[in-house]
């Protein structure tokens, strides 16, 4: 049994890592819970406990969790704070297990990877899509070469963010602790169509926009075209303006010998499958996750502790939990820029302030 401890205990803390502690209760254990605001620390630590598991102990001062003995700390805090809170539990030899984005700079990033390595311990990133039962069939054929070379994938994320989400939570949009749309709302699709393109990225031009939200500093909408290393290309498109709610989050791939679209609330359903001779699949019929977060924290939460157990690298690592970030990066660049991004580079969603005059 593992011991875990978890920082910040907002909406997705208490929505999705609460369901994922509970369902691997025989792996892991809670011990402590942090948040800066003690009322959202003591709520999480109600709902493990009415699920029948130990109650664990309270903190507002993350700094303090090192006075108990674990293993592991989740961050589930604002994107902002993720480097610097990592950066402590990486530095005290815990393993670090932490949401998207994994920060919000080439630079931190790297850190990041860096003295994970040093301290030889595991950097994580909850990028949980890629477990998906329909993302795992997808990357079966990719690997097995059963859709031949890919021409080119496509991310669309189509949804609706109004503004009393941002007023429930001041730092998102923001470019210190957020970012806009393609930060927070698209970058699971994104790392999906990195990932499933099977190639390192050459070079991004992207442009974004606020179309319809005065009142963030970020982007609403984001669009821009990847060049991978092996000639094919990656389209993104992502949007907060869909009227009137949430439309499709769909990664579609069209290689030489298959087409296949996966769809549903949190890319979770077959919707095409055409690979050779296979041209229909079980999973077409999924059923819908209750909410956008999906089903996937728990066989994550599953994998890292086995990463600990088994003193290998978890699924989703720091250099892959890297590349979605580094790709919307890319795009804020570009746009600033007016012109494509060659990989390497450096940038920061700080270097985005008042780009939208606010």
């Amino acid at each position: 049994m593992l011991k875990f401890v978890l920082v910040g205990c907002g909406r997705i803390a208490t929505k999705k890592h609460t369901e994922a502690f509970i369902n691997n209760k025989g792996y892991i254990s809670l011990e402590a819970v942090c948040d800066i605001q003690k009322e959202k620390a003591e709520n999480l630590a109600n709902i493990i406990e009415e699920n029948g598991l130990k109650r664990p102990k309270i903190y507002t001062d993350y700094t303090k969790m090192a006075e108990i003995g674990f293993d592991a700390v989740v961050i589930a805090t604002e994107s902002g704070k993720h480097y610097e809170i990592s950066k402590f539990f990486l530095n005290n030899s815990k393993h670090v297990l932490t949401e998207k984005p994994m920060a919000l700079n080439t630079k931190h990033m790297d850190d990041m990877i860096k003295t994970a390595e040093e301290k030889n311990v595991n950097l994580g990133v909850c990028f949980q899509n890629r477990f998906n039962p329909p993302i795992q069939e997808l990357r079966k054929k990719i690997e097995s070469n059963d859709i031949g070379n890919i021409y080119h994938g496509q991310a669309s994320i189509r949804w609706n963010r109004n503004e009393g989400y941002y007023k429930q939570a001041p730092w998102r949009g923001t470019w210190e602790q957020d970012g806009g749309t393609l930060m927070n709302q698209c970058t699971h699709n994104i790392d999906l169509l990195i990932w499933n393109m099977n190639s390192e990225i050459e070079q991004v031009y992207g442009q974004i926009n606020n179309f319809n939200h005065p009142y963030i500093q970020a982007e609403d909408f984001g669009s821009a075209i990847i060049k991978f290393k092996n000639g094919a290309l990656g389209i993104i498109e992502g949007t907060a303006n869909t009227y009137p709610k949430n439309l499709e989050e769909t990664l579609s791939v069209f290689g030489e010998k298959g087409t296949v679209v996966i769809g549903g609330l949190a890319v979770n359903k077959i919707e095409t499958w055409n690979i050779q001779q296979e041209t229909e699949h079980p999973f077409q019929t999924l059923p819908d996750p209750e909410t956008v977060y999906g089903a996937g924290h728990t066989p994550l939460y599953k994998d890292f502790h086995d990463s600990i157990i088994e003193g290998r690298k978890p699924y989703v690592d720091g250099k892959e939990g890297k590349k979605a970030v580094e790709v919307v990066l890319a795009i804020y660049k570009s746009t600033k820029e007016n012109k494509p991004i060659k990989f390497p580079f450096e940038f920061s969603t700080e270097d985005m302030k008042e780009f939208f005059g606010r």
